[in-house]
């Protein structure tokens, strides 16, 4: 098959930020398929142009074995009117070129199947137009729930035009989709309750190149180093509730915890807040630390006695989680703590580490005391459990067969 990808997000291994769908296309591309995959050359985190040169407004890199085709966007700081308008031009710029690229480029010929991923809304939408263009079919993605995680995130109202109106397109997707894949396990409830049968939903999670760790997991083992580092590595964004780590580092360094560290690695709109809270409060024992390329990140993770996942307290994570961030955690073989309000979690699942309730600081605490005071050896256990449940349940290349097959199926 020619399959192409619709994500304005999407990165190949030497960038920052999620791989799913280079990892997924390469994984397909080895069984015998075409990979195309549509996304801007702006990065969402570093806010800066990553792939084309003044005057060019789209090109094809290959980029071992799959095709990206990069489209040039406004740019944009902050979430404001200017990142809406550049959501806005790429859909258009995607629609524009998806219908002549077989013309301009011929070897990238025209697709069978168009996987359009969202948020945002807009990417899928013109995912949809182009697929229609071809008479094909559509499929469409759900990597996190809009509109409704900017309203539990207090970002619109239920009744706001803006909701209102991203909320018919989600339905309008959802209806025009012959098969609805989903990152989250139980994101189903929320897809079914607005109407559409549960047959039509497939749960595909995100997964982890298990070649990027086999170097880290020979290397692993219980160190003797007086420093106990505690890693956050990810967006720094609303939803992250970092502030609530930078607290947690107040408390351990007032009562004495002088061999206990805290590390962010990453960007995003919160992270001058967070380095002036820290600065504020004083704090000698956090560092923050700039994004790494995919490429890079088990070299960072190897730093790491224990990981932090943190997600604001909000209803919508009621319907799971499947950040990136987690799974390569788990493949790295370390004690993970877990300040997340969902349904499951794989961390208590696997008993890789220590769950907490989100937005609770004393919690937070002493998880963080109870995995220092532990020892090396029942550390290392911990560890050993999340790493067999991401190679049983999250393998890249076993997630890249499900979607082959869903794919074929509507061949």
């Amino acid at each position: 098959m020619n399959i192409w990808i619709f994500n304005q997000y999407a990165h190949p291994p030497d960038l920052p930020g999620g791989t799913r769908h280079y990892d997924l296309g390469r994984e397909l591309v080895r069984r015998g398929h075409q990979v195309v995959i549509f996304a801007t050359s702006f990065h969402h985190h570093l806010r800066r142009e990553t792939r084309l040169k003044p005057g060019e407004y789209w090109k094809i890199e290959n980029v071992n074995g799959v095709n990206f085709i990069w489209l040039r966007t406004p740019p944009y700081q902050r979430n404001d009117k200017w990142r809406m308008w550049n959501m806005t031009v790429f859909m258009f710029r995607a629609w524009w070129l998806g219908r002549k690229i077989p013309d301009l480029v011929p070897e990238i010929g025209k697709p069978d199947v168009i996987i359009g991923s969202s948020p945002p809304l807009l990417t899928p939408l013109a995912a949809y137009w182009i697929a229609k263009h071809y008479r094909i079919k559509f499929v469409m993605e759900v990597r996190d729930l809009w509109p409704q995680t900017i309203i539990d995130m207090g970002g619109l109202s239920v009744h706001h035009p803006i909701t209102k109106t991203l909320q018919f397109l989600e339905r309008f997707l959802y209806r025009r989709a012959e098969r609805i894949i989903t990152l989250l396990p139980f994101a189903h409830e929320y897809i079914t309750a607005c109407g559409f049968p549960q047959e039509k939903i497939v749960w595909i999670p995100n997964g982890v190149d298990l070649s990027r760790f086999e170097d880290f997991v020979a290397a692993a083992s219980p160190k003797s180093e007086k420093v106990f580092k505690v890693m956050y590595l990810g967006a720094h964004g609303q939803a992250n509730a970092l502030d609530m780590l930078i607290q947690t580092a107040k408390v351990i360094q007032d009562r004495g915890y002088s061999g206990i560290r805290f590390i962010l690695v990453g960007d995003g709109p919160e992270k001058p807040k967070l380095m002036a809270l820290a600065k504020d409060l004083g704090l000698h024992n956090v560092e923050f630390r700039e994004p790494v390329p995919k490429s890079e990140v088990t070299k960072v993770l190897q730093e790491a006695d224990v990981f932090l996942l943190n997600l604001e307290k909000v209803e919508v994570f009621r319907y799971g989680i499947s950040p990136n961030k987690l799974f390569d955690y788990m493949a790295a073989g370390k004690p993970i703590i877990s300040s997340v309000r969902t349904l499951s979690s794989p961390v208590e699942v696997t008993r890789c580490g220590l769950v907490v309730p989100p937005r609770d600081p004393k919690a937070l605490v002493e998880a963080v005391i109870t995995l220092y005071r532990m020892s090396p050896k029942e550390r290392a256990e911990m560890g050993r459990r999340g790493r067999e449940y991401v190679a049983k349940y999250h393998d890249i290349r076993k997630l890249a067969l499900r979607l082959e097959e869903v794919l074929i199926s509507l061949q």
